[in-house]
Parts: structure tokens; C-alpha cells; sequence
């Protein structure tokens, strides 16, 4: 029958004493040291409560394993000794007796608590029991014998009993304190000493393998690999302890390896992640090549190779957020709504990856600054639900900037592509590849020809960086090129990217947008609201046509900018001076006097082609289309040089257009009815005014014919008609290109009538309806045809030469 006791409770944390092992106890703590002083008092005159006063006093040792409170289960331990610690504080000696259940609390002497206690009876077959017991005793022996505890070792062998020798495992440190209250609380002795036999088999195959991995790496050690040697122990020894506090996590922030398996990479990247890993392993920490490893896994790991955004497919709501930010450039919304379109209809028909690409988008954004190229990359990536990343390339010169540096040079990095994609944290963002016409090359090669790869759609999704060494499919990314100007691009370059040309806005989209986004964003800057301060939409026309001349917008948002700082300094100076409301008519003291009259505007004294030999051209620059003026004059035939004089920085090709209108005009001139004789005995003068400015092109043709033929006939070229076209030796007139920039700058310079090759006519397609219903455009194919109707009149060339 078991025997039931009350006893005083000694809580030891995160520890376990089984019966017959001897332990001293600090008595530091509370708990500890109420139980030991209630079990000693509890032996006082008379009987007590469970202790007799001639027994050594008794204390009841129950585990407390981490937060879960007190076991169940708890070992009745005699008092053996009290004194004093090594270190000088107090303690005492315990040693465990048996096994008992804890039962309910109940009262005692002193601040313990008291508990009734059963003592637990052993079970178990005996015989099978000294079988294991002499099985588990070889076990600990040899587990001694590798730490060389010999002393032990002869105190071990002089155990017989099989319930001593199982409750020894008590010592044991390779044990975690659960398996150690398993074993405190099994009370068959069969089943705890097959417990701690295979607890000791698993740690004794953990030491045969540490030990097979020490001799593996000492063998054929040079002494100047001690180092990793002690570096490798000391992982083993990390790992062990990991093992004994029951940490099953392997994955550190430094475990390499852990990090590449758990992460989601392609096969190959994996692969070569796991090479570079097992290298790092072999590699000695004071060698630099470690700091290089772990860099380059770092950057792998960073890439996001399997996170990609879902593309949103309301098309209508994307043309409305396309539309909110940005007046006009109709075709580059057209082409990103169908875009959106088709990616639609694939998903929906579930048509994923073809050959290995997915179906990203490459677009060339060319236009004059200022008309919203980078501003619409952002605009695109927030239609499309995608993240958005900018990647400056003007002035890049090191074809490394694009793909990387190799590993071999010290502070090697990956190249701005893989960093865009680093940074976006997906594999289909938008990146806008800005002023993609500004790149240079030298010596480090050409970023141009990097970028051929990264923007062909047929080879993009095996993109390797020199520096990660390994396939990256951008083929699932929308790039957009942005540039002013088509010249510098290289062709191959040019060829792989679909072409969107913006051409500039219209007096009434720069007003639009003028309302609609830079008035409300410059109020913001300058601190006014909008009832504080009203422009009229007259004001805003004026500032455009007047006071601005350009493709964009920047010189008229900056122009806002002036009108509103002026405002908020008189209000700082006044302050009943708002609300003020900026009108035509007192525009000019804000902003001053305009600085563009349109020619048509001026007296007809006043004008430039207001004599004879003075012709409007159109050109086309990088900021857009431009008004051109072509003056040629005659030397007097005593005091001139004979031949042709060109000025105002001419390219070769704009030379050869002079040179062809002169030999036209004297092979024509009997015909044309042109006083041509007296060019053999006279020079020739033909400047184009902006001298500084580098001036190139076959279109100024015409234009030059007419200032030639002006100059002969005396007859002044009508102030409202501008032409553009290149001249031949026959007098037909060729095409030429930017017909709708060429247009746009008519309109913007007050011209009502303009002259452009017949067989451009189909490019007018291209030219806003607002802009076309306010100019007459006249298609020639014959310079006759552009004489007869830009030329004045002789009857009225004659009434003004007269005046």
C-alpha cells in the first residue's frame, strides 16, 4: 500500500532531481529556502504534521518546466547537510529518495507550501530490467570514456541496481530536462531504462559523427588551417547546444544555407546559390573573398524572382486615371489601354508563358521636354496596379552601369537593372529608362549596345547580369524609354522599342492642363488657396501664347509660379490685398511685357518679311517644333565678291539645300520671268539668323528658293504663310519629317498659312483638329506652286516699294 505523506513544496526551475541522485540546492531564492526552514521546523516537540522528529527532515522536490507550472509528479528528498555555498552563499544538500504524486495543498508551519504527497511503488519485470540496466551501463561508459571521466567511470561500474543505474541518467547532460521529468515521472523501470537507452544510443551517434567530422578535418591540416578547425568546432558545438535546449531551428540570420533552401528561387539560381554557399563554408573568415560570397548572396536573396503584382484589368478605370493625369498624348494611352486589353483576353483564356516569355512591353516615349514623358511613366504603373522605378540614364557612360561589374573587381555591384527590380520588389514593375538618348560611350564601353538585350523582347527573359552571373527574365516587365530627340539613338537600339512620339500641346491642352494640374499644384507651393486667388482662363491663354513659347509646359507652370510668389509677397506687405483675381489686363504687372509676339500681330512695317529676301521656315528641334526665318541678300556688283556666302552655323546638308535653290532659280529664271542674269556678276548672302544655334536639314528648301526668289522679284513674301519641304534640282517638292511639330509651332507663332510637301499630306492625320481648323494648309509638289502663292503680289509689291 502506498504511503501518503504532507510534506513542504521545493519548486526547482527548468530542473530535475531523480531518486538517488544527490544535489545541492542555493538557497538564494524564497521558495527554496521557506521549504528547507518549514521542513526543519516541522520537526518541533510532539508529532508533526509528516515528519517525525527523529528523522532527518524531508522536502518534497517538484520540477517547474518553463511556464506550465509545477509537475505532477515531484521527488521526496532528505536534508543531508546545510552550510555554505563555494561561492559563500548559503546552501544546502538534498538527495532524492522516491518517486511521489503531488496531491492537494493543505496546511503546515512556515510561508511553504504543503502539500499530501503518495509515494509512488516501481514497477516492472526485474530480470528484463537488470538486462537493460547492464546495457545502459556500457552506454554511459562510453559516453564517459570519450570525455575522459575515468573517476566516474569506476563509480558507475559499482552500480547494481537496475532502478539506481536508470535513475542516474539524472546526471546526464546531453538530456533536456522534458526527457528528463519523463523519466521522473515513468514509474515502470522497464520503460524507463529502454528511454534512456535510446537517448543515449542518439547522443552517442551525434559524438561518433562529431568525432568522424574532427578527424576528417584535422587530417591533413597545415597549421595555417588551424583556424578554420576551431572555427568548425565551434559551429558543431553551437549546433549541439542548439540540440540540448530543444531548438529544432537550424536558420540563423547568418545561416546562408538555411536562408537559399527556404527561399523561393528558380532551380538554377538555387543551385548556384548552394555552390556559392558550400564555398563560403570552406572559406577561412579572414579571407576576403568571404565578404564577396556573402554580398553576392545577399543581392540573390534580395531579388524578389518569384513576386509579381496583379495587373489590374478594369480598362475603363485605367483610361480614367490616364485621362486625370495627363491632358492629351492620346496615342500613348491608346497604346497602354491596349496593352491592357490583350494581357485581358490572355488571362482569360488562360494563355500564361510562351517559350519561356511572358508579355511584357517596350515603348519609346520621344518628345520636346516638358510634355510629360517621365511624369507619364508613373501615371502607367498606377493604371496598371505596378510598381514604379525611374532609372536616370543621361550621361551614363560604363556599360557596367547597365549589366553589372564582374566579381572579380573589388566593390563590384549588379547592374541599374537588376537594382530597378531590386528596389520594386517585383518582376513586372514599370521601369522608365529616362533620357535614353543622353547616353554616352568611351572607352568603358557603350551602354547602348547593353541595353539591346535588356529592350529586345525575344531575348530579355534570359537577361544576365555580369555581376549575378545567372538568367533574369525581365520579359514580364513594361519598360519605357523616354528621349527628346531620335538622332542620337543607335538604330539596332531604336529597333527593338515601339515607337510613341509626342509632339507637344496645343494653346488650349497647355490652358487644360494649366486649370486642371499646374495652377492647383503651384497654389499648394506657394501657400494660397484657391479662393485667395483667381486666374482667368484669358490670363492663362495669354501666359501660353505670349509670354511662353515651347512644346511642354515647364516655362509656363514656372510662369504661374512668378504670378502667384508676386501675389503671396504683396499679401505679405498688405494684407487686404486678397483675394486678387489675374486678368488680360493686368497680367502685364505681374508678369511684365510678353516676351513672343506672334508676327501677325506687328504693323505690316514692323514685320520681318516685311522686305524683299525674307522667308518663314519650319524646323524641328529638341524642344520641339520652332519658326525659322531665311534672309538672303545681294552684293552691290562694284564693292561685293562674286559666289555664295552662307551664315548662321549651316550643316553641310542645309548648305547643299542652298546651293540647289540658287542653281534652280538660274536655270528657271527666264522662265519665272526673275531678273537672274545679274547673279553672274553679283554675290549671293543667305543667312539664317540664331547664329549660335546649329542649324541642319534638307527642309528649309523651299524656304530658301522663296527668300532667293523674293530677293530677285522684289516681291515680299506674305507675313501669314510659313513653308517647310526640301527643294530638288527640278523644282519638285520632296517630303520631309515632323510635319506635326512643324504645325504645332506654326499655331503657336500666329501663322494662319502653311506650305508642306504634297506627299506628307497623309501626316496631317496626325495634327490636332483645333490646330488644323485654325490654319490653312496648302499640300505643294511644285516650288512654281509656292512661289505663286507666298510671294506678294507684283501689283501690291509695287504699291509698297512706291509707299
Amino acid at each position: 500500500m502506498s504511503e501518503t505523506l504532507t510534506l513542504p513544496v521545493l519548486p526547482l526551475d527548468d530542473d530535475v532531481v531523480l531518486p538517488g541522485m544527490v544535489v545541492p540546492i542555493e538557497l538564494s531564492d524564497t521558495e527554496v529556502r521557506g521549504a528547507i526552514e518549514a521542513a526543519r521546523n516541522s520537526r518541533g516537540p510532539g508529532p508533526g504534521p509528516g515528519i517525525r522528529s527523529e528523522e532527518k527532515a524531508r522536502v518534497l522536490i517538484v520540477p517547474r518546466i518553463g511556464s506550465r507550472g509545477l509537475a505532477g509528479t515531484g521527488t521526496l528528498a532528505v536534508i543531508e547537510q546545510l552550510g555554505r555555498m563555494p561561492g559563500g552563499e548559503a546552501g544546502a544538500v538534498l538527495r532524492g529518495v522516491s518517486r511521489v504524486r503531488v496531491g492537494s495543498g493543505t496546511t503546515g508551519p512556515g510561508a511553504a507550501l504543503w502539500v499530501e504527497a503518495t509515494v509512488l511503488e516501481e514497477t516492472g519485470d526485474y530480470a528484463r530490467a537488470e538486462e537493460l540496466a547492464k546495457e545502459y551501463k556500457s552506454l554511459v561508459i562510453s559516453v564517459l570514456q570519450t570525455r575522459g571521466a575515468w573517476q566516474v567511470v569506476d563509480m558507475v561500474q559499482q552500480i547494481d541496481d537496475p532502478s539506481l543505474m536508470a535513475d542516474r541518467a539524472g546526471y546526464a547532460s546531453y538530456l533536456t530536462a522534458e526527457q528528463k521529468l519523463t523519466l521522473l515521472e515513468n514509474v515502470s523501470l522497464v520503460e524507463r531504462l529502454e528511454l534512456a537507452i535510446k537517448w543515449t544510443r542518439e547522443h552517442l551517434a551525434e559524438l561518433e559523427v562529431a568525432e568522424s567530422i574532427r578527424k576528417d578535418v584535422t587530417e591533413g591540416m597545415e597549421k595555417q588551417q588551424k583556424e578554420f578547425l576551431l572555427r568548425q568546432q565551434l559551429a558543431a558545438v553551437r549546433e549541439e547546444l542548439r540540440r540540448l535546449n530543444g531548438d529544432d531551428g537550424k536558420g540563423t540570420e547568418d545561416d546562408y544555407r538555411a536562408r537559399v533552401e527556404a527561399a523561393d528561387l528558380p532551380e538554377k539560381v538555387r543551385d548556384a546559390a548552394l555552390a556559392e554557399v558550400d564555398k563560403l563554408e570552406r572559406t577561412p573568415d579572414a579571407s576576403p573573398e568571404t565578404g564577396w560570397i556573402r554580398t553576392w548572396l545577399d543581392t540573390i536573396l534580395d531579388i524578389p524572382w518569384n513576386e509579381r503584382t496583379e495587373d489590374a484589368y478594369d480598362i475603363a478605370g485605367a483610361r480614367q486615371i490616364l485621362d486625370e493625369d495627363h491632358t492629351g498624348l492620346d496615342d500613348v494611352k491608346d497604346r497602354i489601354i491596349e496593352y491592357l486589353a490583350v494581357r485581358k483576353r490572355r488571362n482569360d483564356r488562360g494563355l500564361g508563358v510562351i517559350g519561356g516569355r511572358r508579355s511584357g512591353a517596350v515603348l519609346a516615349l520621344v518628345g520636346p521636354p516638358g510634355v510629360g514623358k517621365t511624369s507619364l511613366g508613373e501615371s502607367v504603373a498606377r493604371a496598371m496596379s505596378r510598381k514604379f522605378v525611374r532609372v536616370a540614364l543621361g550621361g551614363v557612360r560604363d556599360e557596367a552601369e547597365i549589366r553589372g561589374h564582374r566579381r572579380t573587381y573589388v566593390g563590384a555591384l549588379p547592374g541599374r537593372i537588376v537594382r530597378a527590380i531590386r528596389e520594386a520588389g517585383t518582376m513586372n514593375p514599370v521601369v522608365l529608362l529616362d533620357e535614353v538618348d543622353k547616353i554616352g560611350a568611351d572607352y568603358r564601353g557603350d551602354p547602348a549596345a547593353a541595353l539591346l538585350e535588356v529592350l529586345d523582347p525575344a531575348q530579355n527573359h534570359t537577361f544576365r547580369d555580369h555581376y549575378l552571373d545567372v538568367d533574369l527574365d525581365l520579359s514580364d516587365v513594361v519598360f519605357l524609354a523616354t528621349a527628346n530627340v531620335l538622332d542620337s539613338i543607335p538604330s539596332p537600339l531604336l529597333d527593338r522599342m515601339e515607337l510613341v512620339t509626342l509632339d507637344g500641346y496645343t494653346e488650349d491642352e497647355k490652358v487644360a492642363i494649366a486649370r486642371d494640374h499646374l495652377l492647383p499644384r503651384q497654389l499648394d507651393k506657394a501657400g494660397l488657396a484657391a479662393e485667395e486667388i483667381t486666374i482667368e482662363e484669358g490670363a492663362l491663354r495669354l501666359i501660353a501664347a505670349e509670354y511662353t513659347r515651347e512644346a511642354g509646359v515647364r516655362s509656363l507652370e514656372r510662369s504661374i509660379s512668378r504670378v502667384l510668389r508676386k501675389v503671396a509677397a504683396k499679401e505679405a506687405l498688405d494684407p487686404e490685398t486678397l483675394p486678387v483675381t489675374v486678368s488680360v489686363a493686368n497680367l502685364k504687372d505681374y508678369l511684365g511685357r510678353p516676351r513672343f509676339t506672334p508676327e501677325t500681330s506687328l504693323t505690316a512695317d514692323s514685320r520681318r518679311t516685311a522686305v524683299s529676301g525674307v522667308a518663314t521656315g519650319l524646323a524641328v528641334t529638341g524642344a520641339g517644333g520652332d519658326v525659322l526665318y531665311i534672309e538672303a541678300s545681294l552684293a552691290d556688283p562694284e564693292t561685293g565678291g562674286k559666289g555664295v556666302t552662307l551664315t548662321g552655323q549651316l550643316g553641310d546638308v542645309m548648305k547643299e539645300s542652298a546651293q540647289i535653290a540658287l542653281s534652280y532659280l538660274r536655270s528657271h529664271g527666264a522662265e519665272l520671268e526673275f531678273p537672274v542674269g545679274d547673279l553672274k556678276d553679283r554675290g549671293v548672302h543667305i543667312h539664317v539668323p540664331a547664329g549660335a544655334v546649329p542649324k541642319d536639314g534638307p527642309s528649309a528648301g523651299i524656304t530658301m528658293t522663296t527668300a532667293l526668289a523674293s530677293l530677285l522679284s522684289g516681291r515680299p513674301v506674305r507675313s501669314d504663310v510659313a513653308m517647310t519641304g526640301e527643294v530638288s534640282l527640278t523644282g519638285r517638292v520632296l517630303p520631309i519629317g515632323g510635319v506635326k511639330q512643324k504645325l504645332l509651332a506654326a499655331h503657336r507663332a500666329g501663322i494662319t498659312t502653311v506650305l508642306i510637301p504634297q506627299r506628307n499630306e497623309p501626316d496631317l492625320d496626325d495634327v490636332p483638329a483645333e490646330v488644323l481648323a485654325k490654319l490653312d494648309v496648302h499640300p505643294m509638289s511644285d516650288v512654281r506652286d509656292v512661289l505663286a502663292l507666298a510671294l506678294e503680289p507684283a501689283s501690291t509689291s509695287a504699291a509698297t516699294v512706291a509707299a
